[in-house]
């Protein structure tokens, strides 16, 4: 679908309460392109938007409604920031009303129906859609994408692993041993999302550090099915996810080996040619060390590559917000290319230092 010429995109949220939610109010609220038309919440219904979150005070003037009187078909597309399964459930309705939808869950991202069953814990509804469906990394799947009518917005963790190995595991001529990468990742606490949890808790989570998922993590075979798509064969992947005292921010500290025969290439120009012309991904200098706080509030990731003593160890650092370019911020990357808009609109901010 081409861009709507004279009128702006309807656009409507389910589940706009949480984090992801709020951050999509944020973003689209100051969106050039863009119409703010519905946002439901059962349990919030009638509640001016701007009173429970004030940075919205002036900027949103919506109140939370029910989906039943938000009327959502009448949008143009329309947002799950919702847990999962729910939006498996409204999603035939919507596309019979001609309403594209980008689905923050996890209800879209794995085209293995088993693998979404165990780790998920939930039947499929719609496993129709679910062949039809882009998975929506941009710098990946642009042009699918922009074909799509549902789109399966990745997880925060996801988007900085597959990024960050892309580049080596699309190469044409195998560069590292792509049996034995390992991500070790760190998230702020509002990847957790909004909702109350003991481990959550201030006194829990505050001056504290730790590993979890350790035997296994939903996200894992979702980064392993990616990869796999991009190798053409299978991938060995070790994934720790951590979470650290912050409260947004991602750090994903990723290790490849490189082959023997591939010891003499140039891996910072592998990553700045793949990158090439990407508005959201930065790849640092070489010897660089990022940090989280310089993409805090921004759609950018940034990657650096360092191979200590110039050895066999290649190892691919990347930083990103784990609501923006981890969540929402690609959210609305996606919605423009569904529509045929600039694919940086509404998606300009500088990062907030410090």
């Amino acid at each position: 679908m081409g861009t709507l010429s004279n009128t702006k995109v309807k656009v409507g949220i389910v589940g706009g309460t949480g984090y992801t939610g709020v951050e999509l109010l944020r973003l689209l609220a100051q969106h050039p392109h863009v119409e703010l038309v519905a946002i439901t919440s059962r349990k919030e219904d009638g509640v001016p938007v701007a009173d429970m979150y004030p940075n919205l005070r002036g900027h949103v003037d919506l109140k939370f409604q029910t989906p039943e009187q938000a009327n959502l078909e009448q949008c143009d597309v329309v947002f799950f920031a919702t847990p999962h399964g729910v939006a498996m459930s409204q999603v035939e309705r919507l596309l019979a009303a001609d309403v594209k939808v980008i689905d923050l869950a996890a209800d879209f991202r794995l085209q293995d129906i088993n693998a979404f069953e165990k780790w998920y814990k939930m039947e499929h509804s719609c496993p129709d859609v679910l062949r039809t469906v882009a998975y929506g990394l941009p710098e990946l799947h642009r042009e699918k994408i922009a074909q799509a009518k549902v789109v399966a917005n990745p997880g925060c963790y996801p988007t900085t692993v597959v990024l960050g190995l892309a580049p080596l595991v699309q190469a044409a001529n195998t560069l590292v041993d792509t049996q034995h990468l390992i991500a070790d990742c760190k998230s702020g606490v509002s990847g957790a999302g909004k909702g109350a949890s003991v481990p959550n808790l201030f006194a829990e989570a505050s001056d504290n550090f730790k590993a979890y998922g350790v035997s296994g993590h939903r996200h894992q075979p979702e980064i392993v099915e990616q990869l796999q798509n991009l190798h053409g064969a299978p991938v060995g992947l070790t994934f720790v996810p951590h979470l650290v005292p912050m409260i947004r921010g991602m750090f994903s500290t990723i290790y490849a080996r490189i082959l023997p025969e591939a010891l003499e290439v140039d891996f910072q120009q592998v990553f700045e040619q793949h990158y090439a012309g990407e508005t959201f991904v930065d790849v640092l200098p070489a010897g660089s060390l990022p940090e989280t706080r310089s993409v805090r509030a921004s759609n950018k990731l940034r990657i650096a590559i360092q191979r200590p003593g110039n050895g066999d160890q290649l190892i691919i650092l990347v930083v990103q917000d784990n609501l923006v370019k981890g969540a929402s911020g690609q959210a609305v990357q996606n919605m423009n290319l569904l529509f045929g808009l600039p694919e940086n609109a509404g998606l300009q901010h500088v990062a907030i230092l410090p």
